[in-house]
């Protein structure tokens, strides 16, 4: 291979790895941006809705969580696999059990990239 093939080839290789981080970037972290809650007797349950450019296998939200104020994650929704087509979508989650005291639980999404840092969204626990 000559001289100005093999530079010829690592710019070009160079440009293609660029693109591919590009485009993880430009996918953003998740977003919580909507949540419905019930009470059924002494567990709640919860109907997330997430925002997120998934570009398939390699970054696609992957779960939410219930996250009480102390931090504490209260339950956790696996989504198993990306949502390209479906966006936003909405996944839900029954049977979680709220500690006596928590007056508010926030919702926040995860990525397969970014992990946290999307929008979270709050909601008060009517009692």
């Amino acid at each position: 291979m000559t001289r100005s093939v093999f530079r010829l080839s690592l710019a070009v290789l160079s440009v293609l790895c660029a693109s591919a981080l590009a485009g993880e970037a430009l996918a953003g972290e998740a977003d919580v941006v909507g949540v419905e809650i019930r009470r059924s007797g002494e567990t709640w349950s919860f109907d997330v809705t997430v925002r997120h450019a998934d570009t398939g296998w390699d970054h696609y939200a992957d779960r939410w969580d219930v996250v009480a104020p102390d931090g504490t994650v209260l339950a956790t929704r696996t989504l198993h696999h990306p949502h390209v087509e479906e966006q936003p979508f909405t996944r839900s989650l029954g049977g979680v059990a709220i500690p006596a005291g928590v007056e508010a639980v926030t919702l926040r999404a995860h990525d397969s990239v970014h992990l946290y840092g999307g929008a979270e969204v709050r909601v008060v626990l009517p009692r």
